[in-house]
């Protein structure tokens, strides 16, 4: 969501305020009741509650914000939403267009009490680029703003490379132990038997690269995988960069995808989680490649979260994916 209704913003705000005024408040890093004695920790999207879940398990008191099978992009917080950030010790975030209304609800809260994360200020992050194939007419009217001028619109994925997954967690993890002693040990256990599965899972994705046959993965999509191929060193041809609120690409940009397909005998169109396919399902069919998904993880379905399916497992699928793609 790129902005919130004012008159909405000023209810939500107003009813976080009116909450904050009967909360037990205790030491610095505490802001959770005696009777519950857990550190709270909030996050705006899957990725950081799932790296946080992987570190401290039931340690801590851990939700969502967004709702599973929910589209991040689309996502406006309720008043309970404003209340759960408000009492939680850490708050985690992307740091991005998506999520900007973060700015506006933080700056009305008293946030001393309280460790914020944003993850795109926890890697070196990229901008989003106009491939080859794309139509970019609208992409431009949107940034080309006051006199024409450019402003850079940067990737808010960091999460699908797994090596920036390493830094997030350890990032939470110094968060945790910086306000739980007690669990330091907890965390650091957590961190360390995670870090060490998502060294595995960098290094198998290293392996497949290293023995394709090819290094063009081609979406017929959306395209929120800029830091998964800088990490990776693979080329892709998408319909829209990052996640366009674009729904249809043009006739123009099918054919050119049709075409490099072809051309290059690529066997596989890839489609992201939470798509209609309609476009992958177009390609596929005039070209004859296998259509197969490839998950940003940046959310899962409701059945996927009730059954604990996480990152490591998503990112998996996405390793066999991505073999049969290139090799």
């Amino acid at each position: 969501m790129k902005c919130i209704f004012p008159i909405l913003f000023a209810l939500i705000l107003a009813l976080s305020l009116f909450s904050g005024c009967g909360q037990t408040t205790q030491n610095k890093g505490s802001n959770v009741p005696d009777s519950d004695n857990k550190l709270s920790v909030v996050s705006t999207i899957f990725p950081g509650y799932d790296f946080t879940r992987e570190i401290a398990g039931e340690t801590v008191s851990l939700s969502m914000l967004l709702p599973p099978g929910s589209e991040s992009h689309s996502f406006e917080p309720t008043p309970q939403d404003v209340i759960k950030i408000q009492n939680c010790d850490v708050f985690i975030y992307i740091g991005g267009e998506s999520d900007s209304w973060v700015d506006g609800i933080l700056a009305s809260m008293d946030t001393s009490n309280m460790t914020i994360l944003s993850m795109m200020d926890l890697v070196d992050v990229v901008e989003e680029e106009i491939k080859e194939g794309m139509e970019d007419d609208e992409h431009e009217d949107e940034h080309d703003g006051d006199n024409g001028a450019e402003h850079a619109e940067y990737d808010e994925h960091v999460w699908t490379s797994p090596v920036n997954a390493m830094r997030i967690t350890e990032a939470i993890a110094d968060a945790l132990c910086a306000l739980d002693e007690k669990n330091a040990g907890v965390y650091r256990k957590g961190c360390s038997a995670y870090t060490e599965k998502l060294e595995d899972l960098d290094a198998s994705f290293c392996d497949v690269v290293q023995n394709a046959v090819r290094d063009t993965l081609i979406f017929g999509d959306r395209f929120p995988f800029r830091y998964f191929v800088e990490e990776y060193g693979l080329d892709y041809y998408a319909a829209f960069p990052g996640c366009s609120t674009e729904t249809e690409a043009s006739a123009k940009t099918v054919a050119f995808l049709m075409d490099k397909v072809s051309a290059e005998g690529i066997p596989v169109v890839f489609y992201i989680e939470f798509s209609n396919e309609k476009m992958a399902d177009t390609i596929c069919e005039s070209t004859g490649a296998k259509k197969l998904r490839l998950h940003s993880c940046h959310n899962v379905t409701k059945t996927d979260f009730e059954n604990g399916v996480g990152y490591l497992e998503i990112m998996t699928q996405n390793l066999e994916n991505l073999k049969e793609a290139i090799s």
